[in-house]
């Protein structure tokens, strides 16, 4: 890792191939790259220095290229990707050179189908506001670090266990947290089952000696057909070796209590909603406490932690209509996000447009995704948002939306969502999904802004 000095990405725009990129340009590589196409994030990656392109040319591939990074959404018919197998050019995935950089450092992993990068951003937060110098690679921009990647000067580094493809698998934290373990990528596992043994084999691979946080909800699912091997605690919401309890919301933030045997901290008051972001802050601070961080910084890096951009973020607020952006794309998400709007405002209507990501997930929770959305005051469902996938036969937004049992639901599309919601009295919109959706955010606050 030393001697590279020309790193090329396939897929650089990605959030956590960016990070990467980040990590090598913070250490004086060329770094150079293709996206598919321009977006805020690849412009900002260029004015730190990256020469970036948006065609599958490879007459734009410079000279003496040390190593290759591709992500595994890149399809196999990319010609810069072939160019360079064919040319037998060091070639590695994300997570590979991931496991890479770790190797050489104390890592923390956060493992889960959801929760990820929320847990890792408090995480790194606390530990940075309690003098833990780490290093983070986050799959979401954090708004107190207005990045995805964060650079330390200590031995630690944090960061996200992607169970994609099992890249998890090239990880040997020293710390682990495993926050959930719902189906989810069944196009690469098949089953549900086999998820949970990918989570399992991932929390085998922890050093000797090392620790391993898993949610209580999950642990004896985690348990079954698993060796321990390390020391495994539970956290969790009022039940676990870590809990929350005694939760409320005082004046627009939610307050609750930690309980463990090493410490017990009453009265923090966090300024993201919901039970399932009280839940990551719990195991973020059982893993504060592992290393040292005192209960003064643990409170005031909650107090002062801003969130993650597009993890329910509130984009717009006035005495009429409050505007929620999130990523939310499986329906254990959806749920959580709604359910924290729900609490939030508790006489408000809801609207909600969901763009469904990707046609696999989509057969696989078709009604589930239908349950959920139902669960709105009113549904606006966009086409499917394809990513890296071809069309499945049958597999459509209208299929979801057959499934509703909501009468006040819509079927729309990007350009005309802008249209369709001048026609409503909105009270609090969410705009939920993890494709493009996030294009029409600065659209929707204007209109809102100007009426």
């Amino acid at each position: 890792m030393n001697d590279i000095q020309k790193v090329y990405f396939i897929g650089i725009g990605g959030i956590g191939m960016s990070a990467l990129a980040r990590y090598f340009n913070s250490r004086n590589v060329a770094v150079f790259g293709y996206d598919k196409t321009a977006t805020t994030l690849t412009k900002k990656l260029a004015a730190e220095g990256m020469m970036i392109h948006y065609e599958d040319d490879i007459s734009q591939i410079p000279e003496g290229i040390d190593l290759v990074i591709y992500t595994p959404a890149i399809p196999g018919e990319h010609r810069e990707l072939n160019y360079f197998r064919e040319h037998n050019f060091p070639i590695k995935k994300r997570a590979e050179v991931l496991g890479m950089i770790s190797r050489t450092q104390r890592t923390i992993a956060v493992a889960g189908t959801h929760g990820k990068t929320t847990t890792t951003s408090i995480l790194t937060h606390i530990l940075r506001e309690g003098g833990v110098d780490c290093t983070a690679f986050l799959g979401g921009i954090a708004n107190n670090f207005s990045s995805n990647y964060v650079e330390g000067k200590s031995d630690w580094v944090v960061v996200e266990a992607d169970e994609y493809d099992r890249s998890f698998l090239h990880l040997h934290p020293e710390i682990a947290i495993i926050l959930s373990m719902d189906a989810d990528h069944l196009d690469i596992y098949g089953a549900d089952e086999a998820v949970k043994e990918g989570f399992r084999m991932f929390g085998s691979q922890i050093k000797k000696n090392g620790k391993l946080l898993v949610n209580q909800k999950w642990i004896t699912e985690y348990l079954q057909k698993k060796e321990v091997r390390n020391e495994i605690k539970t956290y969790g919401l009022e039940t676990g070796d870590y809990h929350a309890t005694n939760i409320k919301v005082v004046d627009g933030y939610f307050v609750f209590d930690f309980k463990s045997k090493m410490s017990d901290i009453d009265d923090l008051q966090f300024n993201l909603p919901g039970h399932h972001n009280i839940e990551n802050a719990t195991a973020a601070i059982a893993v504060a406490l592992a290393l040292g961080v005192s209960v003064d910084a643990i409170r005031r890096s909650l107090v002062s932690f801003k969130g993650i951009r597009r993890r329910f973020e509130i984009i717009y607020r006035n005495e009429n209509v409050v505007y929620i952006d999130d990523y939310a794309h499986h329906p254990s998400e959806l749920r959580a996000a709604i359910h924290a709007a729900r609490t939030l405002f508790p006489n408000k209507r809801i609207t909600g447009v969901f763009q469904p990501h990707l046609f696999s997930r989509t057969r696989d929770f078709l009604p589930e995704f239908a349950e959920v959305l139902s669960t709105l005051d009113e549904v606006m469902l966009l086409e499917i948002y394809p990513a890296r996938e071809l069309p499945i036969a049958g597999v459509t937004s209208e299929a979801v939306y057959q499934l509703i049992t909501n009468e006040a639901k819509t079927l729309t599309t990007m350009r005309e969502l802008l249209d369709l919601l001048a026609t409503r009295d909105l009270e609090v919109l969410m705009t939920l999904g993890a494709g493009d959706i996030d294009t029409l955010v600065a659209p929707i606050k204007e209109q809102l802004i100007h009426g």
